[in-house]
């Protein structure tokens, strides 16, 4: 079967510490691995505030992973993320190839995109 590319955004509850937050992303990181997919890029933005209240909380740490694997890992991986208390939300999408170009254009800083000579021309 192929790999797919997918994007997760999971939000971390504030209440653990700096330590707690590390393991509950890696957690979910070995889960991916032990199901033979390929972290492609890993993001952890850090503490922010929440647009609307979840649970009483008004912050929380965001991570995104961005990875190859198989479709029938997606709903392990939500599985997951639902019994885990210290999730607070997650969204989970599938990647096309023009998102997977602009995801790798934005890791490199957004190079300009050269025009053809066509556009050029018109």
């Amino acid at each position: 079967m192929a790999l797919n590319n997918y994007e997760t955004v999971f939000i971390v509850t504030p209440v653990l510490s700096e330590a707690q937050m590390k393991d509950t992303v890696q957690k979910f990181k070995d889960l991916l691995v032990n199901n033979k997919a390929e972290i492609v890029h890993e993001e952890n933005w850090g503490l922010k505030s929440l647009a609307y209240e979840i649970k009483g909380k008004s912050t929380g740490f965001y991570t995104l992973i961005e990875f190859k694997s198989e479709p029938t890992l997606i709903a392990t991986l939500e599985t997951e993320f639902k019994r885990d208390e210290r999730i607070m939300r997650f969204l989970t999408v599938s990647l096309d190839k023009h998102a997977v170009a602009y995801n790798e254009r934005r890791r490199k800083g957004f190079p300009k995109i050269e025009k053809t000579k066509k556009a050029v021309e018109a």
